[in-house]
């Protein structure tokens, strides 16, 4: 079975509605002269936004995309991944149709879950055209993105979610950060041997890591880690972005079930927030960019919590190259 990486590790953030099923492929929306009217933007960068529509109720009638406030720094390219906050509602519904400000974290001291993507490339989150909004803006702007479902979502649209290809969105996205990674990037330096009782760890360039289970021994029933190769850069920080290469294999019988190598190099996700498998949380916040870190994580905090997971009852071997934050 193909272990996606957003779904098996990064678990993807939970909304109040998914308005489409797939990323689109739809075509550019219009901007420019508008006849009817844009949703009005209210309230600071970084808090809920404030959305209303004209008294006369009446949209435009072409995709709408505008700068609401510009931020400052690098303007974000093609290929970043970027961390956002964003919400959609329905014209004149008035309520969220999904979005991060709604979306719970694990403990009221935890950062809030946000979306972590990289421009270009398909989302379960934000439809192609809202994510491309964000190309060429700068960290700290926020954009509005209107237009119809069938313009924005197009034929992926989620007939369920009760939106028709003729209603129209009203999509409000803050880029937070952004960074330029490679993603055939990896950790660089000279890798320690694993410390007894743990894993061997291979690490061919360009390739997923072959890591080999200690023939005899039993899964440790805590979270086990080691930094095989030190890096020089900033901390991980809960709520980041990490980006990162990464290999699992399983415990119990040393098979691979997943490796960013196999999606086509490095990926995000939100770190330190529940957004993804306890023990990564557990054992990646507080490490530094540039290292490599050797993670042995018990069901408790893999996957044991959900049942349904054909990697349940597994305890996971992670080997994980940190190459960057958002």
């Amino acid at each position: 079975m193909n272990y996606n990486t957003k779904r098996r590790v990064a678990a993807l953030l939970a909304v109040p509605a998914l308005l489409f099923t797939a990323a689109c492929g739809s075509d550019d929306g219009n901007n420019g002269d508008t006849a009817g009217g844009v949703a009005e933007i209210k309230g600071k960068v970084g808090a809920k936004p404030e959305i209303s529509v004209p008294k006369d109720g009446k949209p435009s009638d072409k995709t709408v995309v505008k700068t609401v406030s510009a931020g400052s720094g690098t303007p974000i390219k093609g290929s970043d991944f970027v961390r956002l906050d964003w919400t959609v509602e329905k014209w004149g519904g008035g309520q969220e149709l999904g979005g991060t400000w709604a979306a719970g974290a694990a403990g009221d001291k935890a950062p809030r879950r946000q979306s972590i993507e990289q421009i270009g490339k398909p989302s379960q989150q934000l439809p192609e055209k809202v994510l491309d909004a964000v190309k060429g803006k700068k960290p700290g702007s926020r954009i509005l993105v209107q237009g119809t479902a069938g313009d924005l979502i197009g034929q992926s649209l989620n007939t369920s979610s009760g939106i028709s290809a003729k209603d129209v969105l009203i999509w409000v996205v803050d880029p937070v950060g952004a960074a330029s990674v490679d993603t055939k990037a990896e950790a660089k330096g000279e890798q320690a041997p694993s410390e007894p009782g743990m894993p061997e760890v291979k690490s061919p360039s360009q390739k997923a890591a072959v890591i080999t289970v200690p023939k005899g021994e039993k899964a440790p029933k805590d979270l086990k880690e080691q930094v095989l190769i030190k890096g020089d850069g900033k901390k991980v920080e809960a709520g980041q972005g990490l980006i990162a290469q990464y290999t699992g294999v399983k415990w119990e019988d040393g098979k691979k079930f997943d490796s960013s190598w196999d999606h086509g190099g490095a990926t995000a996700f939100q770190i330190g927030n529940g957004s993804v498998v306890a023990g990564w949380d557990k054992g990646l916040v507080g490490k530094h960019v540039g290292d490599r870190v050797l993670l042995v994580i018990p069901p408790s905090l893999g996957y044991g919590a959900s049942p349904q997971s054909e990697l349940a009852k597994n305890t996971l071997v992670f080997t994980v190259d940190i190459l960057g934050t958002v």
